[in-house]
C-alpha cells in the first residue's frame, strides 16, 4: 500500500483518511450521492417517500430508477419506458456494483445521444480485456480475470447482456440488461466497467481483498466537496445548454405595461 499526502491544506481543516482502490471495480458501492445528485442537478424529480427506497424520475418520465437497499439482493433497477422506435427496456446492479460504474450509464442517460454508432466492446478491447466468440455468445474479460461482460442468444433469439465482477472469494455484484436496452447505455457502462482510473473510498469502506490494490491519501473535506460540487456543476451547465437550445429565443422587447413592480414580483 503507498501513501501519499495531498498539498495545499487550509487553516483549521483536518484531513481525513481516503483509499484510492483499483481495479475498481472491487472496490464495493460507495456513496449513492455521486449518481442521484448528478441526476438531480440534470433535472430528475426525486419521488422518494420518506423512510423508503430512492426513487427519481427522469424530467420526460421515460425513465425510473430507484435503489434499494433493504432488500435482499437489493441494488439498482432502472426502468425506460416505450418511445418510438425504441422498446421498453431494463437494467438492474447489484448494490456492491461501484456507483462510478453505475453512474456510466445513469449519466449517459442525461445526454444525447452520439451520431456514431455505439460499440459495447471497444471500450474493453482498448483496455485490453481478453474477448471471446463462443457461437451466438460473446464474452470480455478483464486482463486479472475479476470483471466480466458478456452477451448470450438462445435458439429462439432471446438476448440477455450481463456483466458484473468477482474476488477470490466470490464477493462481488453482478448487472442483467434487457435485449432492448439502448447499445449508447451499454457502450456507456462499458466504458467505466474498464476504466483504468482508480476510484476513492474512505477508511473502512475498503473491501479486503488480494485482488485490489490500495493508495493511502489524505483529503481535506473541503477538497471533497469541491470535487462534488464540480461535478454538480458540470450537470447543471449541460441542463442549462441542453435547455437553452430547446427553448424559444428571448423577447427583445419589454412586455407591455411590464414595470419595475412587476419585475420584482417574478424574481
Amino acid at each position: 500500500m503507498r501513501k501519499t499526502q495531498w498539498q495545499g491544506w487550509g487553516p483549521g481543516e483536518q484531513a481525513e483518511q481516503h483509499y484510492l482502490v483499483e481495479p475498481r471495480t472491487l472496490a464495493g458501492g460507495g456513496d449513492i450521492r455521486h449518481v442521484s445528485e448528478f441526476l438531480r442537478a440534470s433535472g430528475w424529480q426525486d419521488k422518494s417517500k420518506k423512510g423508503g427506497p430512492l426513487v427519481m424520475e427522469s424530467p420526460d418520465r421515460a425513465v425510473r430508477l430507484s435503489y434499494d437497499p433493504y432488500t435482499q439482493p437489493g441494488g439498482w433497477t432502472i426502468r425506460g419506458s416505450a418511445q418510438g422506435n425504441q422498446a421498453e427496456w431494463w437494467a438492474v446492479i447489484g448494490r456492491q456494483a461501484p456507483v462510478e460504474i453505475v453512474a456510466g450509464l445513469t449519466d449517459a442517460l442525461t445526454r444525447s445521444r452520439s451520431a456514431h454508432a455505439p460499440n459495447v466492446w471497444a471500450p474493453l478491447q482498448e483496455q485490453h480485456w481478453h474477448t471471446q466468440f463462443e457461437g451466438r455468445n460473446y464474452t470480455a474479460a478483464s486482463p486479472d480475470g475479476t470483471a466480466w461482460m458478456r452477451f448470450r442468444q438462445d435458439g429462439d433469439g432471446n438476448a440477455l447482456w450481463w456483466s458484473g465482477a468477482r474476488d477470490e472469494r466470490g464477493n462481488g455484484w453482478t448487472a442483467q440488461f434487457a435485449s432492448t436496452t439502448p447499445m449508447h447505455l451499454l457502450q456507456a457502462f462499458s466504458t467505466a466497467l474498464a476504466s483504468p482510473e482508480p476510484v476513492m473510498r474512505p477508511r473502512g469502506r475498503v473491501p479486503h481483498s488480494t485482488k485490489i490494490r490500495t493508495t493511502s491519501v489524505s483529503v481535506l473535506p473541503s477538497q471533497l466537496g469541491a470535487w462534488q460540487q464540480a461535478r454538480i456543476a458540470a450537470a447543471r451547465a449541460a441542463t442549462w445548454a441542453r435547455n437553452s437550445v430547446r427553448s424559444p429565443r428571448p423577447r427583445t422587447t419589454p412586455r407591455p405595461h411590464a414595470g419595475a413592480g412587476a419585475f420584482r414580483a417574478r424574481r
